[in-house]
């Protein structure tokens, strides 16, 4: 069913207690549980479920709810999949088997398997106060296949609270939300190729936790080095000495090793081409962002690295066929279109 039938069967009119059971369905299709929830008879939410080749990026909101797979689940079928979830609001508890409970919070990251009984809770963090849904997560499922890492070694990290805010950890949590973000804009071709990015990420994540980088093929340490660079240098824009000696230098590695991987990576192109690409898409954002318009056009470039207003205004028409001044002009003057989804199904489920 494509993205937009679902989006017109629900405007079509789902009763209350259909969204729960859609809700539920689709996040089935690869995370299967005996899902419940309190608010099942009025249910708001949101869910979006992005195949990208044998990876599936999940991001849901949600009032509280309930997940609980059993050893008859498990007996009857096990597909053999690794669940890793991003706690973005709310609470997160978690039972394995007949352990003690473990408990998540927002930028935990929390991994668990099919294959192992879990009853999973997650509520409303009533202690952080705020408006919005109680509950929402970013998540990624996978074949356990497809992980370097043997199985009883990643026994020691089922189920325990990891820190998505440091380190490759922080790096990963980056990317999931960053992918949530913009899954609706992304083209299919491009699926299966951010699914490796994804996949050597959580790999390296994964070695890290357990001191056991070795086991990592090279390929894939090489592709989590290269995006953990690229994620570098998004957060350095504003910084005008941002340059490949700097980059490399912050990285550990020589300028000519630094151009080698975005050459072997990025089909030719260079470390310079990227950051400027990178300033300007910023400043292009920003350009056409309402809340920005006090700010002069000079400042939104200085602001993401380029601080000589005449490269700035040279380099934004090369790229984007106007001055800075006059898309900015056209940006707030123009009705924002909607960009159609492709390979996204999405559940918007919110009262009539």
């Amino acid at each position: 069913m494509s993205v937009q039938e679902e989006s017109a069967i629900w405007r079509n009119g789902l009763s209350a207690k259909d969204r729960f059971e859609y809700w539920r369905e689709l996040i089935g299709r690869t995370r299967v549980a005996d899902a419940t929830s309190a608010h099942a008879d009025d249910f708001t939410a949101q869910a979006r479920r992005l195949e990208l080749g044998q990876v599936v990026l999940l991001g849901s909101s949600f009032p509280s709810a309930r997940f609980r797979r059993t050893e008859r689940m498990i007996r009857r079928s096990d597909q053999e999949l690794y669940h890793l979830t991003l706690l973005t609001s709310g609470i997160h508890g978690l039972r394995r088997g007949r352990d003690q409970v473990e408990t998540f919070g927002v930028g935990d990251l929390a991994l668990i398997d099919s294959s192992t009984p879990h009853d999973v809770r997650m509520v409303h963090d009533r202690a952080a106060g705020g408006i919005g849904p109680e509950v929402a997560a970013v998540g990624i499922d996978l074949p356990a296949s497809l992980l370097p890492v043997p199985p009883r070694r990643l026994r020691d990290l089922l189920g325990r609270r990891l820190s998505g805010r440091e380190g490759t950890g922080a790096l990963l949590a980056d990317f999931l939300l960053g992918l949530d973000r913009q899954a609706a804009v992304l083209r299919p071709a491009e699926a299966s190729r951010i699914g490796a990015v994804v996949l050597d990420l959580l790999s390296a994540w994964i070695a890290g936790e357990l001191d056991a980088e070795h086991v990592l093929p090279e390929e894939a340490r090489q592709r989590a080095k290269v995006e953990s660079i690229r994620t570098f240098i998004r957060g350095h824009l504003h910084d005008p000495r941002l340059t490949p000696p700097m980059v490399a230098a912050a990285h550990h590695i020589s300028v000519s090793h630094l151009h080698r991987l975005f050459a072997r990576y990025f089909q030719g192109e260079t470390v310079a081409g990227f950051i400027r690409c990178q300033r300007l898409g910023e400043a292009h954002r920003e350009l056409a962002d309402p809340a920005l318009l006090a700010l002069p056009v000079h400042a939104i470039g200085a602001r993401c690295g380029i601080r000589n207003a005449s490269d700035f205004s040279r380099a934004f028409k090369a790229a984007y066929g106007l001055s800075p001044r006059e898309f900015r002009f056209r940006a707030h003057l123009t009705p924002k279109e909607e960009t159609p989804s492709t390979g996204l199904e999405t559940l918007r489920a919110v009262p009539r």
